[in-house]
């Protein structure tokens, strides 16, 4: 994946890095390089924090468990489709 960053120059010296596609994804370093590979690392952890939140929504106690029959649970946007099986 490509991600763009803008890089400035902060009063005390550092680089702040920021990734725009990812709210709050913020990183510095004493230069450019090191702003970049610390970039790296954040992005890699913001996406990875976001997958664990949709893994949440998924196995939190109000979204089916092991159904073997049609039911039915409520989603984002109010629409309620019908789930069989293991939902993960």
């Amino acid at each position: 994946m490509i991600f763009h960053v803008t890089l400035e120059q902060a009063e005390d010296g550092w680089v702040v890095v920021e990734c725009p596609a990812l709210p709050g994804c913020v990183s510095e370093g004493r230069d450019e390089k090191e702003a970049l590979d610390n970039i790296r690392e954040a992005i890699t952890v913001w996406l990875w924090a976001e997958d664990q939140k949709a893994i949440d929504i998924f196995t939190s106690s109000h979204v089916l468990k092991n159904t073997t029959k049609h039911e039915k649970v409520n989603c984002r946007g109010g629409v309620t489709p019908p789930l069989r099986g293991l939902f993960i």
